[in-house]
């Protein structure tokens, strides 16, 4: 009786343990998350400022060869 008292004293400390390093490690994997997120919102609007840019430089050669058609 007495060992499995130990036993499970012991199972309960170790346990115990490892959840505080979870609480950190936990916290450290929610600021990679936040960083990657942050990452990916940077390239996105990267991506769009460019594609907004190709749109804009077509409809000057659009206009451009509207005009010269016209000529």
């Amino acid at each position: 009786m007495k060992y499995l008292i130990r036993v499970t004293v012991i199972a309960g400390l170790i346990a115990g343990l490892s959840a505080c390093g979870d609480k950190k490690d936990s916290a450290e994997r929610n600021q990679e998350a936040q960083r990657a997120i942050q990452e990916g919102m940077q390239k996105e609007k990267a991506m769009m400022e460019g594609m907004q840019k190709g749109v804009e430089d077509m409809e000057k050669k659009m206009t451009a060869q509207k005009e010269e058609t016209k000529k």
